[in-house]
C-alpha cells in the first residue's frame, strides 16, 4: 500500500475511502492536451483577475476625486479578488492539474484560511456595495451628507474582513485539536469539515443564502423606489386641464342706485330744458307764437 492511502482503501471509482467513510479525491493527472488547454485557461484567467483588479486600485490611488465612500467599497472588492487572483489560484493550480499537495501542511492551512477568507470577503462586499446603492436610491439626502466621512466606511470594510474570517477561519485552523486528529491524509489539502454536512449548511447560509437573500431585497427596493418616483414624475408632467372660467362678480347695489341718480339727472335736466323752451312761445290763432314777457 501506497503513502497515500495509509489513511483508507482505494477502489476502482479513483476515491479513497477512510474509516469514517469520509470521500477523498485520489491522485489525477489530465492527458496531455487537456493538460495543456487547463494551463492556458488557469494562466489566462489569473492575469484578467490580477491586471484588471489592480487597474481598480491603481485607479483609486491616483485619482482623489474616486475617493469616496461609495468607491471604497469597491476598492475593497477589488483587494480581495485581486488576493484570489494572485495568491490563492496559483497555488491551487498545481494541486488540481496533478492531484497531489506538494507544499506542506503549513502552506496548506495558510491557503485554505485564504481561500475561504477572500472568497467570503468578496460575497460580503457585494452585500455591502449592495447596501450603499439602496441608501443612495431610498435616503438620498442623509446619504451625500455621509459622503465626506470615509472612516465610516472603513469600519465597514473592516467588518466584512472580521466576518468573513471569524466564518470559516477558526474551523480551518483549530478543527483537527478539536476532533483529535486529522482527517486529510498526506497529499491532500481541503478543509477538516469537508464532512461535516451540519457546519457545511450553516456556513452556507451565512455565506451563500443570506446574501442572496439580501441582495435580491436591496435590488428589488431600488427598483420599486425608481419606478415610483418614475409613476410620481410622469403624473407632474401631464398637460392639466383649463382652470374654469371665473364666476361672474356680483352685483352691487350702490352702482346700481349711482347708474340710477345719474339717469335721473339727465332726464330732470331734458325735461327743464323742454320746460323752458315751451315757455316761450304760445297757441295763440292756430299756431305757436313767442311769448313777450
Amino acid at each position: 500500500m501506497s503513502e497515500d492511502q495509509l489513511d483508507g482503501s482505494s477502489n476502482s471509482s479513483g476515491y479513497y475511502f477512510g474509516n469514517d467513510s469520509t470521500k477523498i479525491h485520489s491522485n489525477f493527472a489530465f492527458s496531455g492536451p487537456v493538460f495543456v488547454v487547463l494551463v492556458v485557461l488557469m494562466v489566462t484567467l489569473v492575469v484578467v483577475i490580477v491586471l484588471g483588479n489592480a487597474l481598480v486600485i491603481f485607479a483609486f490611488k491616483v485619482d482623489k476625486s474616486l475617493r469616496r465612500q461609495c468607491n471604497y467599497y469597491l476598492l475593497n472588492l477589488a483587494v480581495s479578488d485581486f488576493l484570489v487572483g494572485a495568491f490563492c489560484i496559483p497555488l491551487y493550480m498545481p494541486y488540481v492539474l496533478t492531484g497531489r499537495w506538494t507544499l506542506g501542511r503549513a502552506l496548506c492551512k495558510l491557503w485554505l484560511v485564504m481561500d475561504y477568507l477572500l472568497c467570503s470577503a468578496s460575497v460580503f462586499n457585494i452585500v455591502l456595495i449592495s447596501y450603499d446603492r439602496f441608501l443612495s436610491v431610498t435616503r438620498a439626502v442623509s446619504y451625500r451628507a455621509r459622503q465626506g466621512m470615509p472612516h465610516q466606511a472603513m469600519a465597514k470594510m473592516l467588518g466584512v474582513w472580521l466576518l468573513a474570517f471569524a466564518l470559516y477561519g477558526p474551523a480551518i485552523i483549530f478543527w483537527e485539536l478539536a476532533v483529535g486528529r486529522s482527517r486529510v491524509p498526506t497529499g491532500q489539502c481541503f478543509a477538516e469539515f469537508y464532512s461535516t454536512w451540519y457546519f457545511l449548511l450553516s456556513a452556507s447560509m451565512l455565506e451563500f443564502f443570506s446574501p442572496l437573500l439580501s441582495v435580491a431585497f436591496f435590488h428589488i427596493s431600488i427598483y420599486l423606489s425608481i419606478r415610483r418616483r418614475r409613476i410620481l414624475h410622469s403624473r407632474e408632467s401631464a398637460p392639466r386641464p383649463p382652470p374654469p372660467p371665473p364666476p361672474p362678480e356680483p352685483l352691487h347695489m350702490d352702482l346700481l342706485l349711482m347708474n340710477a341718480y345719474c339717469v335721473h339727472l339727465h332726464l330732470s335736466h331734458w325735461w327743464l330744458q323742454i320746460t323752458l323752451v315751451t315757455a316761450q312761445y304760445t297757441w295763440e290763432d292756430g299756431r305757436w307764437s313767442e311769448t313777450r314777457f
